[in-house]
């Protein structure tokens, strides 16, 4: 099966939906190598925003090969929500070294540590509005990202057996705002992820070696318990599965709006 024929090198935005269900009809029976290939060709304005979890880095480990020269892979965007652990930051040096590439670097906006965070938002500020931290840490700061580069299309790793809002995922999405979401990995299993980073020697995060599953802030990754799934070491114990970065972008705006201005209402105490 070919590609359609009418679609432009690069796509031009937006895409109607008849075009997208086209794409994904195309891209459905590819291997991961070939709809990156595809994606490298066709998408516009492309980058891979990624913490670094499996899926990511063999994304990752793909694009190397598919391209050998690093300036022309598409950039690396790394969201810093200032929250990882020291084991994250130390792979995100090991993968600039391995692959020769640049991560661009992503923080809340006017917060460059834990200390100017804290002062402006309070301390365990994901204990007093789960979505408005989410907002402030991965949300905006990708916005801000996407704005500064004029992206259009982004490169993910996420995959459908991952469950939840996951499990019905194609490889390529429009999101309210129409930025491009590509899912090279979309029907890959775990057992597969592992054996490619194994096979290829892919580096990885080393809290993986102590019983991780998936990574994300510190305070809201556990080891996963014995047969459980992939990401159940993420908010374990409450009902989520996302950090927000793949909800609907004006949905997330307008909710930290709310939780912002509730956290500001001062307190009136009945005399």
């Amino acid at each position: 099966m070919s590609a359609p024929s009418s679609l432009s090198k690069p796509l031009q935005l937006p895409i109607s939906a008849h075009d997208l269900d086209a794409i994904n009809t195309y891209l459905e029976p590819l291997s991961p190598e070939q709809i990156l290939k595809w994606a490298v060709e066709y998408l516009p304005a492309l980058y891979q925003t990624t913490a670094f979890g499996l899926t990511g880095l063999v994304a990752i480990d793909m694009l190397s090969k598919l391209i050998p020269d690093p300036a022309q892979r598409p950039p690396l965007i790394f969201l810093d929500t200032l929250y990882h652990f020291q084991e994250t930051y130390e792979l995100v040096e090991r993968v600039k070294g391995r692959y020769g590439v640049g991560v661009e670097v992503w923080k809340p906006d006017g917060c460059a540590s834990v200390k100017e965070f804290e002062e402006k938002y309070g301390e365990r500020a994901w204990e007093s509005s789960e979505e408005l931290y989410d907002y402030l840490v991965k949300v905006e700061p990708s916005r801000r990202a996407y704005a500064h580069h004029s992206i259009q299309s982004v490169i993910t790793g996420r995959r459908a057996s991952q469950g939840a809002d996951r499990a019905t995922l194609k490889p390529l999405e429009v999101d309210s705002t129409g930025l491009l979401k590509l899912n090279p990995l979309f029907a890959w299993s775990f057992p597969l992820v592992q054996g490619y980073i194994t096979e290829h020697d892919v580096p990885q995060n080393a809290l993986l070696d102590q019983g991780y599953k998936s990574v994300g802030d510190w305070h809201s990754t556990v080891k996963a318990g014995e047969g459980e799934g992939e990401r159940s070491g993420r908010w374990k114990g409450k009902d989520k599965t996302e950090c927000g970065l793949h909800k609907d972008y004006f949905e997330m705006k307008e909710k930290s709006k709310v939780s912002e201005s509730a956290s500001k209402s001062p307190v009136v105490v009945a005399a």
